[in-house]
């Protein structure tokens, strides 16, 4: 089953634009599927392969020469230096539309990026499918089976149970991807400090108090974060920050870009257990944001999102920045509208009176959109249409 990918008219455009296309993006978001149906024509080449990757290593130039027009070349991060090489070669033919990249490591990929093909390469990101993708397959979502099952292309296209897709990219991701990057020297532990940074989605990540559960250094337990972010596991939410004193939070949020993902590590085995599940709302709130971000990283865009929180308890779930306005957006969980839902907007726009536009709320409800005073409501079902609006 093929499943249209939003981002395909934009990289078709960026590619002819530049010598290189870089594709990152969590390990089985589809990057290589996308490289290969956009760009036919290209050669494929995959760095995984222990032959292919012994050449590249061993030999850049001779194993580049046997792309005279250009290729794609998967797991770019298994060779990052390479770019140096691909550099000379782009700079020499200087044609656009030659080489796509991708690869599933965004600091490291970057750094390669930045250092040799400056200028030469776009860079998109490529997330699991955005809600608009998937309804466009399969127009009948439930909103819990939904949050269970995740959003990788892969297990709808071959059907795969949740807790057997998830088990084996856990599996590869901590046994494979881990070890080539970073010594983890005690596994168990490791795979214990992702349960738990599971039961803190949505919520301040303190890696002090992390520390202190797992028995590791504070140390720790940011490489570990890091190496989590690096590959497209989790992302941090900064907090949304002006000169009104000192009284706001300035920690990060954590979220795993996949609610599949974070659902598995807590033990959640069905629809139903979710819908019990006491942090439900937490993942509810995980899928929301990343919406957010599919949205703006399929339109080649930076995330524009933070979220707002002072030490009194008030709190906005999102800020969307724009360069004219703020829009404060609150995520809830429940199905019925009550007047509560709006009151950390009603603080954040009595703060920020001149720049704050009007609220809205993404709740979990299915009752169509509507919207009244200042403030708009917005079912989960019709967030694609409202990020498509261009509101944001």
């Amino acid at each position: 089953m093929i499943i249209e990918r939003d981002i395909s008219s934009i990289c078709k455009e960026i590619f002819g634009k530049y010598p290189v296309l870089t594709i990152t993006g969590p390990r089985q978001s589809g990057k290589t599927t996308l490289a290969k149906r956009l760009f036919p024509e290209k050669r494929y080449v995959n760095l995984e392969d222990p032959d292919t990757r012994m050449l590249a290593l061993n030999d850049p130039r001779s194993f580049l020469s046997n792309f005279p027009d250009g290729a794609i070349i998967d797991e770019i991060q298994r060779v990052p230096d390479i770019t140096s090489y691909l550099q000379t070669i782009v700079d020499g033919k200087r044609n656009n539309s030659m080489f796509v990249l991708t690869g599933s490591q965004q600091f490291e990929i970057s750094q390669s990026i930045s250092q040799s093909l400056a200028g030469r390469s776009a860079v998109i990101k490529l997330l699991p499918l955005s809600l608009k993708e998937l309804q466009n397959s399969f127009p009948q979502v439930d909103l819990d089976n939904l949050l269970l099952q995740g959003f990788y292309p892969g297990r709808y296209a071959n059907d795969i149970p949740p807790h057997i897709f998830y088990r084996s990219y856990l599996e590869t991701y901590v046994e494979r991807d881990l070890r080539q990057l970073s010594q983890i020297e005690n596994l168990p532990i490791f795979e214990k400090f992702m349960r738990l940074l599971a039961g803190r989605v949505g919520q301040l990540l303190n890696f002090s108090s992390l520390a202190n559960d797992l028995g590791v250094s504070h140390t720790t337990i940011k490489k570990w974060v890091n190496l989590l972010e690096a590959g497209y596991v989790v992302c941090m939410l900064q907090p949304f920050y002006r000169n009104i004193g000192k009284r706001l939070i300035k920690m990060p949020k954590i979220y795993f870009y996949d609610t599949g993902l974070a659902a598995y590590l807590l033990g959640v085995e069905n629809a139903q257990q979710l819908k019990l599940h006491p942090l439900r709302g937490n993942i509810f709130e995980n899928f929301v944001i990343v919406e957010f971000l599919k949205s703006r990283y399929n339109q080649a865009k930076s995330s524009n999102i933070f979220f707002y929180r002072d030490r009194t308890g008030n709190e906005v779930d999102i800020v969307a920045e724009n360069p004219l306005s703020l829009m404060p957006v609150e995520v809830k969980s429940a199905e019925t509208i009550t007047k509560d839902f709006v009151k950390g907007i009603k603080h954040f726009k009595n703060l920020f009176k001149d720049e704050s536009a009007n609220g809205v709320v993404i709740y979990a409800g299915n009752e169509s959109s509507y919207s009244y005073g200042e403030y708009s409501y917005i079912s989960w079902k019709d967030l694609p249409s409202f990020l498509k609006s261009g509101t944001l």
